[in-house]
């Protein structure tokens, strides 16, 4: 077993994944989300979210994102792109329905907070240094219960699919790991925002929204029947 081959080898493919789904989010995003973003603004509202946009962009020192809207009922935003000076901002139209605007400007300012910070493109690089290691240690479970079988009575040792069966499970585990991490970081990083947003819009705004979005989420999916 060639630990450095097996670890470039993990480092590469683990990477690479990382990497391509931060290259291509705001394709995925709109296509996932049905974002319409908004070149010509065609109301008032439009126009007021554009001109919001660029306000707390100037003011966080990044270059004005792509704005856009897309048709979910629940209060939601998202931000999203592979560099700060290349970015997607979109809110939901029920977060436009329901929130005061210094409510909806508070949470754009968070989602300006996202860029600003370069969360995107730190969780990539930390999804693919977790992704690395899991492939790799995998591998190294994966060997190691190869090797003992072997060894003991002469054995034949995992074979092929013996061995990819391990490594499987072996992911499994350690990707589970790896997925608090990330849980852990990305929990850190809404910290982060917050109080990016809170400077951007005021702490007061700030509150409001994330009281306002805490309560939504808190709603039954149906009113009972009276």
């Amino acid at each position: 077993l060639n630990m450095n081959s097996l670890l470039i080898f993990c480092f590469v493919f683990g990477m690479a994944g990382s990497m391509v789904s931060l290259f291509i989010s705001k394709w995925m995003a709109k296509r996932s989300t049905g974002t319409q973003v908004i070149g010509t603004p065609r109301n008032s509202t439009e126009q007021w979210l554009l001109d919001t946009v660029a306000e707390l962009a100037r003011d966080a020192g990044i270059k004005m994102p792509e704005v856009g809207i897309f048709p979910a009922q629940q209060s939601n935003a998202f931000a999203t792109g592979w560099n700060k000076d290349d970015a997607l901002v979109a809110v939901s139209a029920g977060l436009l329905n329901r929130m005061r605007p210094e409510e909806v400007r508070a949470v754009l300012a968070h989602e300006i907070g996202h860029v600003a910070n370069g969360d995107m493109v730190t969780l990539a690089l930390i999804q693919g240094v977790l992704n690395t290691f899991v492939m790799f240690f995998a591998r190294i479970v994966a060997h190691l219960v190869d090797s003992f079988l072997r060894g003991r009575d002469n054995g034949g040792g995992l074979g092929f699919m013996g061995y990819f069966a391990v490594v499987m499970v072996a992911e499994i585990v350690f990707g589970l790991v790896a997925s608090v991490i990330v849980a852990w970081f990305s929990r850190f990083r809404e910290y982060r925002a917050d109080a990016a947003g809170a400077k951007l819009a005021g702490s007061g705004a700030m509150i409001n929204a994330l009281g306002r979005l805490k309560a939504e989420t808190q709603l039954p999916d149906q009113m009972p029947d009276t």
